[in-house]
C-alpha cells in the first residue's frame, strides 16, 4: 500500500483537492479525496507537489531520437527526403539506443504511458527492440506497426529502399499481435496497427489494414492532414481531401486516432465528432516544421476526443510530454484568443483525451478509485513555481515541468527526479556515439 497525502490531487475527473490523498493498492487507486487519507499504512508526504493521471503520449517515433537537429528550415516533405535515407541505415542497435532515450524523456516528463508509431523497417526486429527498451524502463508502452508500401517509382513521397511488400506487411501484422499485444484489463503492452500515411501508403493497404484490425479487435492510427503539401497531394493522387479518402477506406471511427490533423474543414471536424475519431495532438512538432495549427477546441467541442503527443524527435528535438501542455494551451489561445483553453482543459487533453485515444479511458486518465495507478508528483514549490495559487495553472503555465515521482502500475519508476529504471548517464553517451 502506499498513501500519498499533504498535497494537491489534479483528479481531472473532478475537483481540485487542495489539500488531499491518493491510497493506491497493488496497481490500482483505491481511494482519493481531501484531508488525510481514512486509512492506517505507510504514509509519503507529498506536501509541495501537486498528483495528477500519468501522462499520456499519443503519438512518437522513438527511433528519430537518433536522428535529431536534421533539415531545420524544412517543410514536412522537404523534412522526409532528406531524412528517409538516413532511416533506411537504422538496426536493432541503434533502436534500443533511441528508443531508450526518447522513452527516458517522456518518463522524467511525467508520461506513463506511450504510444509509437514505428514505420521504417530496413532490417532486424526493430518493433521488439523497442518492446524490450518499454519493458526495461517500466512505461505503459502502446507501439504501432506501421508500414509502407507506395513508393517513389509509384507515385509515393518514400524512396523505394525503405517501403515493403503489402503480403510481407500483413504477416508481419499478424507477427506483432501474436508476440507482443495483451488486451487484458491493466495491459502493459498493446499493438495498434498504422499504415504510415496517405503519400506513403496504397490504397489496397489502407483499407486491407482496417478490415484486418477490426477482425482481431485492435485500434488504427496514421498520420492525416498535417500539412497543406499532403492535402494537394490527396487531390492529386486520389481526387478527394485526405480525410475524405480515408472515410472511403473506413478509416473513422473510435477505434482510430490520427495524427496532427492540422488542415481540416469544418465538416471535417464535425465528423471527427459524430464518429468519435481521435486526434493526436503535436503543438511542438507542427511548430517546428510550420505546418500550421490544429483546430484543438473545435474538435472538443465536436466530441472528438484529442491527445497529446510529443512527434517523433526529428521534428520535436525536446521529447518531453509536459512541456506539451503549456505549448497545446499557448497554440490554442493564438488562434482563438485567451479563452480558448483553459489549464485545466489543457491537463485533460494530456491525460483523459489521450486515454480515449488509445481505448484506455476505463483505466487510465484520472485519478479514481479502480483506475490504475499510474500517477505522477510534480514539485510545486520549488523557486520555478512557487507563489502560482492555482496549482494546476502552475504545472501548465510554469516553465518546463519535470516530474519529481512516477509511478506506473503501482511502481516506483522516478523517483527524486531520477529515473530508477535506466543509466541516463549511459543512455546519453550511447545517443552520442550513435552514427548514421
Amino acid at each position: 500500500m502506499k498513501i500519498i497525502e499533504g498535497c494537491a490531487v489534479a483528479t481531472v475527473s473532478g475537483p481540485v483537492h487542495r489539500d488531499g490523498h491518493v491510497v493506491v493498492e497493488g496497481n490500482r487507486i483505491t481511494a482519493v479525496g481531501p484531508g488525510k487519507a481514512p486509512v492506517d499504512g505507510p504514509r509519503i508526504d507529498a506536501s509541495g507537489c501537486l498528483v495528477t493521471p500519468g501522462l499520456i503520449n499519443c503519438h512518437h517515433h522513438l527511433y528519430q531520437w537518433a536522428t535529431r537537429g536534421h533539415a531545420q528550415q524544412a517543410t514536412l516533405f522537404e523534412w522526409l527526403v532528406e531524412l528517409y535515407p538516413t532511416w533506411a541505415r537504422i538496426d536493432e542497435r541503434v533502436e534500443r539506443i533511441a528508443a531508450r532515450g526518447g522513452l527516458a524523456a517522456l518518463l522524467r516528463s511525467g508520461c506513463t504511458t506511450a504510444s509509437d508509431h514505428h514505420y521504417v523497417f530496413p532490417g532486424g526486429d526493430l518493433l521488439g527492440a523497442e518492446v524490450e527498451v518499454a519493458r526495461e524502463l517500466g512505461i505503459r508502452f502502446h507501439p504501432c506497426r506501421g508500414a509502407m508500401d507506395l513508393g517513389v517509382s509509384q507515385g509515393g513521397l518514400p524512396p523505394d529502399s525503405v517501403v515493403e511488400d503489402r503480403d510481407a506487411i500483413l504477416a508481419a501484422y499478424e507477427d506483432a499481435l501474436g508476440r507482443f499485444h495483451d488486451p487484458a484489463p491493466g495491459s502493459m503492452c498493446r499493438i495498434a496497427l498504422a499504415p504510415c500515411s496517405p503519400f506513403s501508403v496504397t490504397k489496397e493497404l489502407m483499407a486491407e489494414t482496417a478490415t484486418y484490425a477490426r477482425d482481431r479487435g485492435v485500434r488504427l492510427h496514421t498520420h492525416m492532414a498535417e500539412t497543406v503539401e499532403e492535402e494537394a497531394f490527396c487531390l492529386e493522387l486520389f481526387g478527394v481531401r485526405p480525410v475524405e479518402y480515408l472515410e472511403e477506406l473506413g478509416w473513422l471511427g473510435d477505434d482510430v486516432w490520427l495524427a496532427h490533423c492540422v488542415h481540416l474543414s469544418e465538416a471535417e471536424v464535425a465528423r471527427f465528432g459524430e464518429t468519435g475519431t481521435g486526434v493526436a495532438h503535436c503543438p511542438s512538432s507542427n511548430a517546428r516544421l510550420g505546418a500550421g495549427i490544429a483546430p484543438v477546441v473545435p474538435l472538443v467541442r465536436a466530441g472528438a476526443p484529442v491527445g497529446l503527443g510529443v512527434d517523433g524527435a526529428a521534428s520535436n528535438e525536446a521529447g518531453e510530454l509536459g512541456g506539451e501542455l503549456r505549448e497545446a494551451l499557448l497554440i490554442a489561445r493564438l488562434s482563438g484568443g485567451p479563452a480558448a483553453m483553459t489549464c485545466a482543459e489543457a491537463l485533460e487533453l494530456g491525460t483523459l483525451h489521450g486515454a480515449r485515444c488509445l481505448g484506455r479511458d476505463d483505466e487510465l486518465g484520472t485519478v479514481e478509485v479502480g483506475k490504475l495507478a499510474d500517477l505522477v508528483l510534480w514539485r510545486l514549490d520549488d523557486l520555478d513555481h512557487a507563489g502560482i495559487e492555482d496549482p494546476v495553472a502552475a504545472l501548465v503555465l510554469g516553465p518546463r515541468p519535470l516530474a519529481d515521482t512516477v509511478i506506473i502500475n503501482g511502481e516506483v519508476v522516478v523517483q527524486d527526479g531520477e529515473l530508477k529504471t535506466g543509466d541516463v548517464e549511459k543512455i546519453a553517451r550511447d545517443l552520442a556515439e550513435v552514427r548514421l
